[in-house]
């Protein structure tokens, strides 16, 4: 009985907040904080749908876990899922559901044990859904507390119906590159292995943006696909607005040249040239390069340009491959694992470089890494799994890299 009072009390208190509505933000958020302490609960989040996206970013949310620039792709994980079908789940072992994707809650600093999600139905459309996270006192969630969240997701999904909502995702960024539903298949044996399922991606300019993922999940692809090194089955990649899906080679090779510059894992230096011929070898291919010098003196190796990469430390070849990449002058640089043969020490030397070229040269460098403390120097992070973007988080505050630790 006491139960009972305790949800139609909370059930009043949210038709009161959202029916008799004066700041609509304030209604939703203050009915979100209603259902987590009704139902004493660790977190919780109200996701809406950008349809011109087709991703759920978080409006409000409630807990230790800081998710507010995260966005997730309709129909992955359980927010897209329940966006995308309509249909309220509850999670009681979220460690062994496979509809669970980690990446919103335990990648913040909250570990997802159960959960409620129910859509935002409009009786016209789903608009997102409203997630609660975890009770207190570990217990899991039952029929009851699911339809309490229910007939709250419905009120608000009414209410910003009637009263319209304007949600600001922050600064619209101009595109540099943009993937549209691009997919990759390799021949495998009798068939094929699909190697990217779909990814959607807008890299921006003057941007630093990080791609983490496990082995074989596809960022490196995608990379190549972005750097012309290789090329898509279907969709379409924009670069400033302009379809290159399938350049022609001569302007795949213009592309090379002009556009891109390239940091390798590997360095990929001539042996037999120094530090200065190497960089000057590069800068022969373009119309209007920045003299090799400068280059040089830009990633601190100025008293080191006659050196042969035989004579250098491996951070020290590293820089080198980096001047060799901004001595086109390119609009995008890509970098593959460049830190990952480097130790700590020669690693945040070669990232203050690469921090250098994003906030001082205003060019955009796309990284894909490993690690996952290189992701807190970067504007923005992306997350692949299984060949589709799982997540995508604007960081609000950057690291220098000096104040990067593992």
């Amino acid at each position: 009985m006491a139960e009972e009072k305790r949800f139609t009390r909370a059930t009043w208190q949210i038709m009161e907040q959202l029916l008799e509505v004066d700041n609509l933000e304030d209604a939703l958020s203050g009915s979100l904080d209603t259902i987590v302490r009704t139902l004493n609960s660790e977190a919780g989040a109200i996701w809406m749908l950008d349809p011109k996206t087709d991703r759920l970013s978080p409006l409000f949310h409630i807990g230790p876990a800081d998710i507010s620039n995260i966005t997730v792709e309709n129909g992955l994980g359980l927010e897209g899922i329940v966006t995308k079908t309509g249909k309220s789940v509850i999670v009681e072992d979220a460690a062994n559901d496979p509809r669970f994707d980690g990446t919103v809650f335990d990648d913040n600093g909250l570990v997802t044990k159960t959960m409620i999600c129910v859509p935002l139905n409009n009786l016209h459309d789903v608009i997102g859904c409203v997630q609660i996270v975890n009770k207190q006192d570990g217990s899991l969630y039952d029929a009851e507390e699911l339809r309490l969240c229910e007939r709250m997701a419905s009120l608000a999904a009414i209410t910003i119906d009637e009263k319209g909502l304007l949600v600001d995702l922050g600064e619209k960024k101009e595109p540099l590159a943009v993937l549209k539903n691009v997919t990759k298949e390799f021949p495998s044996g009798d068939g094929v292995n699909r190697v990217l399922k779909g990814v959607n991606l807008e890299i921006y300019k003057n941007e630093f943006v990080v791609v983490l993922g496990e082995s074989g999940c596809g960022k490196s692809t995608m990379m190549n696909i972005v750097g012309g090194m290789d090329f898509l089955t279907d969709g379409t990649l924009l670069i400033e607005g302009k379809d290159f899906s399938h350049p022609t080679d001569e302007e795949l090779t213009r592309y090379r040249r002009e556009y891109v510059g390239f940091i390798f894992q590997a360095y990929n230096l001539m042996p037999n040239l120094t530090a200065l011929e190497n960089v000057q070898f590069i800068a022969e291919l373009v119309d209007d390069p920045m003299p090799s010098e400068e280059a040089i003196e830009k990633v601190g190796l100025k008293d080191r340009a006659d050196n042969y990469p035989g004579q250098m430390s491996g951070g020290q070849q590293q820089r080198v491959s980096i001047a060799r990449a901004i001595v086109k002058r390119p609009r995008l640089i890509l970098a593959d694992e460049p830190t990952a043969a480097l130790d700590y020490a020669t690693s945040i030397e070669v990232l203050r470089v690469i921090e250098d070229i994003v906030k001082n040269q205003g060019a955009t460098v796309m990284m894909v890494t490993h690690n996952p403390e290189i992701a807190k120097m970067a504007d923005r992070v992306v997350k692949v799994r299984s060949g589709r973007i799982a997540s995508i988080k604007k960081n609000m505050h950057p690291l220098h890299a000096e104040e990067l630790v593992w």
